[in-house]
């Protein structure tokens, strides 16, 4: 009987917390459900990708994952807080000036046609729905307060994944930002949070919307989705195109290698700017996740000038060493031909301009 009762309390503790605990987002209703179910990338229940795209993810599999990770390396993490440029508001006055500014892992400011854009602005410290239990961000916190922050015009969601759209930053931010731009489903999460319906704008694969002078393009990705019990592949996941007429910016997102990124060339190439994923990747995940390699190839398939790594310097999610991402991706780019801009954290990318801050400061 005791026994009986203590798994009944689990059970229902269990049940409170997924619907009751708002990190965990909420399920799509009304229209959006009917957009979901009307998505030519919809079917049997979920998002597909066009291509097949599996996952090593069997119970053998994550064991040895958990094995790698719990036995640790001395370069998984960095030994000491990173170098970062404490956010300045006086870099955003020329607002005549395109630039990107890179937070670490795929958060991003972007500054084009006189509009301020946040990029997937997981400001948090661990990307967790329980922050106390998630690995931590390196060096605990960003350089700089939330609240410090300019209005935003926009922030701009690749997907619903923890490192990608964190709880506590969207509650922070929301009372600040103009409009959020989210693939298909993932709205609720931020209608759930306090974002009113009319300042959220969803989209399929290939739509398009204009916002004031730009034009952005909901782009596939080949990645996931999900966020709580049950809810794999429930919500949308893509790239950006962010197109300002005069300068033109690529947001991978998160995606494994594949045609798409051609295809995003050959109808929105050639780009500026391309900010494209190259960590927390591994050969058993290499269909969701690039390996740096691709990143550059996927950045040349696109039609990119300039690209900046992203989805590394923040977090340890794979059981590669934290530099490796960035320094495969400039052997193969010096193989390649390709520019590749290595900004501190922090640290302003004028786009077009031509010098760009190539500095190794993660060597130091």
């Amino acid at each position: 009987m005791i026994y009986l009762l203590i798994i009944t309390a689990i059970v229902v503790a269990a049940y409170l917390v997924i619907k009751l605990y708002p990190p965990l987002g909420a399920k799509a209703a009304g229209d959006d459900r009917r957009s979901i179910d009307g998505s030519v990338n919809y079917a049997d229940g979920r998002f597909v990708y066009p291509e097949p795209t599996p996952m090593d993810m069997s119970f053998k599999t994550m064991m040895g994952v958990m094995a790698e990770m719990l036995k640790g390396s001395p370069n998984r993490k960095p030994r000491k807080a990173l170098p970062a440029d404490t956010f300045n508001p006086l870099l955003l006055q020329n607002k005549n000036q395109a630039k990107a500014i890179w937070f670490g892992h795929s958060a991003l400011l972007l500054q084009m046609n006189g509009l301020t854009l946040l990029l997937d602005p997981m400001f948090g410290s661990a990307p967790s729905p329980f922050p106390l239990l998630g690995g931590k961000r390196y060096g605990g916190k960003l350089p700089f307060e939330i609240e410090e922050l300019p209005e935003i015009d926009a922030i701009i969601l690749s997907h619903d994944h923890y490192d990608h759209l964190d709880y506590g930053s969207i509650k922070k931010l929301q009372k600040k930002v103009r409009r959020f731009f989210v693939p298909l489903g993932v709205g609720a999460h931020l209608e759930r949070w306090g974002v009113s319906r009319e300042r959220i704008t969803e989209a399929d694969w290939w739509d398009e919307a204009e916002f004031e002078g730009l034009k952005l393009v909901c782009a596939p990705a080949r990645h996931f989705s999900g966020r709580s019990v049950n809810d794999r592949l429930s919500t949308l996941w893509c790239s950006w195109v962010i197109d300002g007429g005069g300068t033109k910016v690529f947001f991978s997102g998160d995606s494994g290698y594949g045609p798409h990124f051609k295809q995003i060339g050959e109808r929105f190439g050639p780009f500026d700017l391309t900010l494209m994923e190259c960590g927390q990747y591994d050969e058993r995940w290499s269909l969701i996740h690039m390996m740096p390699e691709e990143t550059v190839q996927a950045h040349l398939d696109v039609g990119g000038k300039l690209m900046i790594p992203i989805h590394w310097g923040a977090f340890t999610l794979a059981v590669h060493d934290w530099t490796d991402p960035v320094e495969r991706v400039l052997r193969k780019a010096e193989q390649s031909g390709a520019d590749v801009a290595t900004p501190r954290i922090g640290q302003a990318v004028t786009i077009g301009a031509p010098e760009y801050p190539t500095s190794p400061w993660w060597r130091a």
